[in-house]
């Protein structure tokens, strides 16, 4: 197990940050080291010149070695395939370093005064420096190395080569052999190659990777400075240039130790990242060239004489400096005309679209402006150029603006946009201007993007449109939107609903037409603008009906309702085309009103539909007046919403119970048949009577499924029975909203066929009303039920009104005559004679009339000497649930027939 780890992690699983500090130590060190080496080189070499023969490389070896081992150990963190060129200078460092501890065995100090075998590490290093070089560049196909940089390379060469010719010449020509003159001029070669290589490396990589390859370069031009140094010692010993030596051996090492830790390693290149323009190495090959121009020039005027080799090197330096500025000047005329054409493109871009773009410095000011800028802010882009963006905007809007940009600067997207906000123009008005984006500039000024648009005629429109879909188009007053609107937002403490109706408009359409009608409507919503008072709403709700929110309490808003009961009762002659009202028909038109207080926290609707009963209280006691929506009208509004609300839950679970009420032969004198009557049982309000919730069920759509209930238990119910042997029939009332849902038959079958009942055990109960207005669909969907072998029956018959001749062509079985009938049948002769008549076309039609409703002993007598045949009321027998019909058939006295000591239940 590794030491100095935690348990279960490696070294080499150090965090991001521990690893980047350890490296930053290591360099720190090492280049500690090298400055403390250079010190001690200095100080040998001046001061202990025979110890600094052996000393001084001893030192520079040392300094290799420790490089080479950073270089080594920095270069394996870098990502799988960058890791070779820092290898390769790695080796080359060690391979340095080896030649200067060869020569500290030798003694021939830092600067060796002649070739030997010491000095082949040193001749080993040169190509693998090159390599390191090579495999710095990027890969085949990627970026290949252009003229440019080859050029640059060019000059730096001759450069360097040619400054060490100059200062080298003499030394080349009074060395002593063919070795030492290979060291006077090859050592200089190998250091102009090096630099030309280096910047051609430094020119080519990529951007990334350019700062390493930088400090590459900057090691072979130290490097460069050795071997010029060195030649010069060959026939010039000096301990200044054995200090230089040593120093620019140190900054060669550091330099590229620094490379190493600037490389971030080979990086996936991005496409669309366009390459960056080449300046430092036109800069550094131009620098070379004039400044050993320079060099040259004041050597010609301080006497020294220009050899040919310098003539011919100075000329291709210039010639190459030429070409080079050249190359350079048609690049930036490319790069410009490049720009200027892209610089178009974005004009004609942000031109052709409707938003202006601006753009902001980092103190909010308006650097730039394009696009419509005039027609959109109502600025001129040089006017707005300069200002403060925010002194423009209404001070309402600054802080969303601010929000803004603290958001883009943040780096996120602000939420708000699109924002609209209000923009000042130069002529003091206020647009709407919307922020449809935004983004930062980036840069030392950290300046914002902002693209805006008018949009103040959108929000005109938009406005209008608000206006007109809470608008009365005819009055002009406030629609039935707006006023739910203002009865939602009402916070006041007390506050008033009145429902206006008009009494007699009805007339004034039929009659005058409906431009009268309108006109008059416009008369009433002025003469209601203008009873109102300024903090009330008036609107009208459609038809001839209005309303008022009254922002006051019961006392004051019912004053004002009698106040407008008196405006509106008056006669009303309509104009006649051409203007004039002396002629005409004059119409008497008043209005009734309903009132409800507005309470706190309920529904708005639910005021209103108390002020909707309080009006149908207004009109049916004669109209022209004020109702309130009293405690009663309250709580009937209350129960009916109560039971609307529970009538669903309570059929689908089924907590409505059938009662069944015999009906009796006579000549039978046995139970005949069971009328299926519906019952609910609320845990609220308690016995809900069949009236009341049959008719809420038809009014909320939800009869169908009520009678599909009662069909099924009322069929399940004589199911058992007729098994048991009673000769029975079954009567369920239908209601026409089940006729007409074309649905009767379908679940009739249903019914039937689930509890195994005959067809013509079961007699369906239609009132009077509905056959005598049956469509031919309704009479077809009749006739169906007919031919299932159902039996029809006519109920309430006599209550509404009848043709005989259609009756005689319904299929009607049975007649069931109203109630209204037996109640007077004792005492009003004239009401026996109409009963005996039905009885009488009953048995001419064919048909079996039933009597409802018998309550007395004298009208069970009546009604047999009239000689109905079948009879039903609470005298022959009350409704039973299901579970007690076996005994009330068992149990049935004919006795009861005869009428002897029956009390009356009446």
């Amino acid at each position: 197990m590794t030491t100095g780890a935690p348990a279960g992690r490696r070294t080499s699983d150090r965090p991001a940050g521990g690893r980047a500090r350890g490296r930053r130590r290591d360099t720190a060190a090492a280049l500690g080291l090298l400055a403390v080496l250079g010190v001690a080189i200095a100080v040998v070499e001046t001061t202990a010149a025979d110890a600094a023969l052996s000393v001084g490389p001893a030192l520079l070896a040392a300094g290799s070695w420790v490089a080479a081992l950073v270089v080594a150990r920095h270069g394996a963190r870098l990502p799988a395939g960058s890791t070779g060129p820092w290898r390769a200078f790695a080796l080359a460092t060690g391979l340095l370093g080896l030649g200067q501890a060869a020569s500290a065995l030798v003694g021939v100090g830092v600067n060796t005064s002649e070739a030997g075998w010491h000095d082949l590490p040193l001749v080993a290093a040169v190509p693998v420096a090159l390599t390191a070089c090579a495999r710095l560049l990027p890969a085949a196909g990627r970026r290949p190395i252009g003229s440019r940089a080859l050029l640059d390379g060019g000059i730096v060469l001759v450069a360097v080569a040619l400054l060490g010719e100059a200062l080298l010449a003499d030394a080349a020509a009074r060395s002593g052999g063919v070795a030492d003159a290979l060291v006077s001029v090859g050592y200089p070669a190998v250091g102009a190659l090096l630099c030309g290589v280096g910047l051609v490396t430094a020119a080519a990589v990529d951007d990334a990777r350019r700062p390493a390859a930088a400090w590459l370069l900057t090691a072979f031009v130290a490097l460069a400075v050795v071997v010029v140094s060195g030649a010069l010692a060959v026939t010039l010993r000096s301990t200044g240039l054995d200090v230089v030596t040593g120093l620019a051996w140190l900054a060669m090492l550091g330099a590229g130790i620094r490379a190493v830790d600037a490389d971030p390693g080979r990086l996936r290149e991005d496409p669309e990242q366009p390459g960056a323009l080449p300046l430092a190495g036109v800069v550094f090959s131009n620098c070379a060239a004039f400044g050993v121009a320079l060099f040259l020039a004041v050597g010609v005027a301080v006497g020294r004489s220009v050899s040919a080799v310098e003539g011919v090197g100075i000329t291709v330096l210039m010639l190459l400096t030429f070409v080079r500025c050249l190359l350079w000047a048609a690049d930036g005329e490319r790069l410009t005309r490049r720009v200027r054409r892209t610089e178009g493109w974005l004009r004609a871009l942000l031109h052709s679209g409707e938003a202006v773009t601006v753009l902001l410095d980092g103190e909010g000011r308006v650097a730039w402006a394009t696009g419509p800028v005039r027609d959109q802010l109502g600025w001129a882009a040089r006017d707005l150029s300069g200002r403060a963006l925010l002194a423009l905007v209404h001070p309402g809007d600054r802080e969303l603006l601010g929000r803004v940009a603290a958001a883009v600067r943040a780096g996120g997207q602000p939420v708000e946009l699109p924002a609209t906000l209000r923009l000042g123009t130069r002529d003091g008005d206020w647009r709407d201007v919307e922020v449809s984006g935004a983004a930062r500039t980036g840069g030392e000024d950290d300046g914002l993007v902002l693209h805006l648009r008018d949009v103040s005629a959108r929000g005109r429109t938009q406005r209008e449109l608000e206006r007109l879909a809470y608008t009365d188009f005819l009055t002009g007053l406030p629609n039935r939107a707006r006023f739910m609107a203002a009865l939602a937002d009402q916070d006041t403490a007390q506050a008033c609903v009145l429902l206006i109706d008009l009494d007699g408009f009805k007339a004034v359409n039929d009659v005058a037409g409906h431009d009268a009608g309108d006109r008059l409507l416009c008369e009433v919503a002025e003469s209601l603008r203008a009873a109102a008072r300024e903090k009330d709403v008036v609107a009208r709700l459609g038809g001839d009906e209005f309303a008022v929110l009254v922002r006051a309490d019961r006392a004051e808003a019912t004053a004002l309702a009698e106040r407008l009961v008196d405006l509106l009762d008056r006669e009303h002659r309509p104009a006649t085309p051409g203007g004039t009202t002396s002629q005409g028909p004059v119409f008497a038109v008043s209005g009734s009103v309903g009132l409800a207080e507005l309470r706190p926290g309920t529904d708005p609707s639910e005021a209103l539909r108390r002020a909707d009963l309080a009006l149908r209280t207004a009109k049916s006691d004669g109209k022209n007046c004020v109702r309130s929506s009293g405690e009663a009208l309250d709580r009937a509004v209350d129960r009916r919403a109560g039971l609307a609300r529970d009538l669903p839950a309570a059929i689908a679970d089924g907590h409505l119970t059938v009662a069944f009420q015999p009906v009796v032969g006579v000549l039978e004198r046995r139970i005949l048949g069971l009328e299926a009557l519906v019952r609910w049982q609320h845990p609220e309000y308690g016995a809900v009577p069949p009236d009341e919730f049959v008719g809420l069920a038809e009014d909320d759509g939800l009869v169908v499924p009520l009678q599909r209930w009662v069909l099924g238990a009322a069929t399940a119910a004589l199911a058992p029975l007729l098994a048991a042997g009673y000769d029975v029939q079954l009567g369920v009332n239908i209601s026409i909203r089940h006729l007409q849902a074309g649905c009767l038959a379908a679940d009739v079958a249903r019914a039937l066929a689930d509890s195994g009942v005959p067809a013509h055990r079961l007699m369906l109960e239609i009132t009077e009303s509905v056959l005598m207005g049956a469509g031919d669909r309704m009479e077809g969907d009749l006739a169906a039920l007919r031919e299932m072998g159902c039996v029809l029956s006519l109920d309430d018959f006599g209550k509404g009104h009848s043709s005989l001749a259609r009756l005689a062509r319904l299929p009607v079985d049975v007649l069931k005559m109203d109630r209204a009938f037996v109640a007077h049948i004792e005492d009003d002769p004239r009401t026996a004679v109409l009963v005996g008549s039905v009885i009488e076309l009953g048995r001419t039609l064919g048909m079996d009339v039933v009597a409802e409703g018998v309550e007395t002993a004298g009208q069970l007598a009546a009604l047999d000497r009239l000689g109905c045949r079948f009879l039903q009321g609470f005298l022959l027998g009350e409704p039973v649930p299901a579970g007690e019909l076996s005994a009330l058939l068992a149990g049935f006295d004919p006795a009861v027939l005869d009428g002897a000591g029956i009390p009356s239940h009446v």
